[in-house]
């Protein structure tokens, strides 16, 4: 549960995990940023419940000052902010004191990316013929193939592959499902996973949850494979390709992005397969393809440096 917290706070969590669904990570986080600011308040003499405007902005100063990084204090001021907006929309105050608060303008990070031939050497580096392989293989070429999020790779059910139609389907963000094109070399690695040769060596003599017995992807105990699990499997590989640390289950995503745009697929295109709810969250991508493209020009035109003519 963590450190307790304020009736207040305590009914604010509550609501956002049954009403508004939020994830449990998101939970603890909003757990960590709403303690820190109770813990810091009461410390100061304030009470949380009548806090002003002025004390939280004190608090957020505080943090920053301590060295924070700026996209912790965002969340934190999120937090804060959710908290008190509930607590006026339930009437347990009768003023927000954070309508005011500015979050921290953060700066616009682009997402890594794998070149191709570093996604080549990842890909071969999981070319063996164990039913574990056959599986680590399917996962990074689907992973890779894509663009789809680690969740929704290791949430799969059988099911979601019975389509003709060189479609997968998966369930983004909030439930939402999509459909997302199935590249060939993807097809075949899946096929090989859930051949006599892959999957079945894996289901065990008595299914543990009846979820399992409709996953995709099992481990070696016969259970879905997690998250954590195929993140192991990403670095694992990673490893052995010697691309070390650079390298996760979301970077993946990243690279399917950009090289989909860097060989001219449309923008919408790539929303779509993403699972984007804004395109905004697609462009960031154009600009990774707009490097490939001038690094490309310079390392291949023979005048594409030194000085210029005049």
């Amino acid at each position: 549960m963590g450190e307790p917290l304020s009736t207040g706070a305590e009914e604010y969590l509550s609501w956002l995990a049954v009403e508004k669904g939020r994830s449990r990570n998101t939970l603890t986080a909003y757990r960590q940023d709403i303690a820190g600011w109770e813990r810091w308040a009461r410390q100061a003499g304030i009470d949380p419940m009548s806090a002003e405007t002025e004390g939280i902005e004190q608090y957020l100063a505080e943090r920053r000052a301590s060295g924070r990084n700026p996209a912790s204090i965002a969340r934190s001021t999120t937090a804060i902010r959710g908290l008190y907006r509930f607590l006026l929309g339930e009437g347990a105050i009768n003023a927000d004191p954070t309508s005011d608060l500015r979050s921290p303008r953060l700066p616009r990070r682009l997402p890594k990316a794998l070149d191709e031939q570093q996604v080549l050497q990842l890909l071969d580096a999981a070319g063996g013929s164990e039913p574990a392989d056959l599986r680590d293989r399917a996962l990074l070429e689907l992973l890779y193939g894509t663009g789809a999020r680690i969740s929704e790779v290791v949430g799969l059910s059988l099911i979601d592959l019975q389509g003709d139609d060189g479609l997968l389907r998966v369930f983004g963000k909030g439930a939402k499902e999509r459909l997302v094109p199935l590249g060939g070399p993807a097809r075949f690695s899946l096929d090989r996973w859930l051949s006599p040769q892959g999957r079945p060596h894996m289901v065990p003599a008595q299914w543990a949850r009846r979820s399992d017995a409709e996953a995709v992807f099992l481990n070696t105990r016969g259970t879905r494979l997690s998250r954590q699990g195929a993140w192991a499997v990403v670095k694992g590989h990673a490893q052995r390709a010697g691309l070390g640390a650079v390298v996760s289950p979301h970077v993946l995503r990243h690279s399917c992005a950009s090289h989909m745009l860097a060989h001219g697929a449309d923008i919408r295109v790539v929303q779509e397969v993403l699972g984007h709810v804004s395109i905004a969250t697609t462009q960031i991508y154009t600009k990774l393809s707009q490097d490939h493209l001038r690094t490309s020009y310079e390392q291949a035109h023979p005048r594409a440096g030194g000085v210029q003519a005049k």
